[in-house]
């Protein structure tokens, strides 16, 4: 291999590893930068548990109110031990009225 060769794909190799050096950098920094307001669930909020998780209960059954959001995003439950995330729960629906 020459040496233009080399020093071709050197510069192609260092340009590579720069170019996703930024974009880790860009993505971390977009992801530490949420807003109080981007949150999935509020403490009183009631939150359902998929049917998956709980087979055999009712809505009712599965349905509790949130205590505390934690910074890792995930929740504590008000009569649930246990810390749970977000795919653990049903989409929230607005339009479906709170029993």
């Amino acid at each position: 291999m020459k040496n233009r060769t080399r020093w071709l794909l050197g510069g192609l190799a260092l340009g590579a590893g720069a170019i996703g050096a930024v974009n880790a950098y860009w993505k971390r920094n977009v992801q530490t930068q949420r807003k109080a307001s981007d949150v999935w669930a509020r403490p009183g909020m009631p939150v359902t548990f998929r049917a998956e998780l709980m087979p055999g209960r009712d809505r009712h059954e599965r349905t509790f109110l949130v205590k505390e959001l934690l910074p890792s995003g995930r929740v504590s439950l008000h009569e649930v031990d246990g810390e749970h995330a977000e795919k653990e729960f049903e989409a929230v629906q607005f339009d479906r009225p709170v029993s």
